[in-house]
């Protein structure tokens, strides 16, 4: 498949040889290429563009910015060219404002979801919420005592979290599809959730498992 991640930092480029480490063909977009020369010589067969260039390119699209950017990525990523396309939006709307006693602050409310305001604006697209609820270091074939951790996803569109479930479970996850985008609200706070041992104790090595009765 032809994926096409919007976005140049470290999650962009975590994913980016992710899906090419599984045999997919990636086209890069962001606003400056130049930034991503280096990369690009480490990763033979990646191209690089402009995010509207990954967007028309791609079969299936990643959203890998900061929360705050996501809307103006896609406006530039273009209606049209993500009509019909399933979209990885792995962002989460963490404020400017620094954590409170480790809290990361959202510029959402709890009946409130990014991938929600994403999906209202840009309806012909299909946006399912994954990836957002670990750091970039496991995104990745992660490697827990506890056997696969599990990634939560959520979207309106059946086929489209059928599609990134297929992608997650390539890349060694769990999968546990919440349903509709309105999940979104209780899986984007997980982010909240991982970021407290990291920002009070500075530990970022590890992922959620959801368990099953016998």
């Amino acid at each position: 498949m032809k994926i096409g991640i919007l976005g140049s930092g470290g999650v962009a480029q975590t994913l980016a040889a992710g899906f090419l480490k599984h045999g997919h063909a990636v086209v890069m977009g962001t606003r400056s290429p130049d930034t991503l020369a280096a990369f690009a010589a480490e990763h033979p067969g990646l191209a690089v563009g402009s995010v509207a260039d990954a967007a028309g390119a791609g079969e299936l699209l990643v959203l890998a910015v900061k929360g705050r950017a996501a809307v103006d990525v896609l406006r530039a990523a273009g209606a049209t060219r993500l009509a019909g396309k399933t979209v990885i939006d792995t962002t989460n709307p963490m404020a400017d404002t620094p954590p409170v006693n480790g809290v990361a602050q959202f510029f959402t409310g709890p009946n409130d979801s990014l991938l929600e305001r994403l999906q209202g604006e840009f309806p012909a697209a299909n946006l399912v919420k994954a990836f957002n609820s670990v750091g970039a270091a496991s995104m990745v074939n992660p490697q827990f005592a506890g056997g696969p951790p599990t990634m939560f996803i959520a979207g309106n569109d059946v086929a489209a979290r059928a599609e990134v479930s297929g992608i997650l479970a390539q890349f060694g996850w769990e999968v546990a599809d919440m349903g509709r985008a309105e999940a979104a609200r209780a899986i984007e706070p997980l982010a909240m959730l991982w970021c407290i041992p990291g920002f009070a104790n500075n530990q970022w090595g590890h992922a959620f498992k959801l368990l099953h009765k016998a």
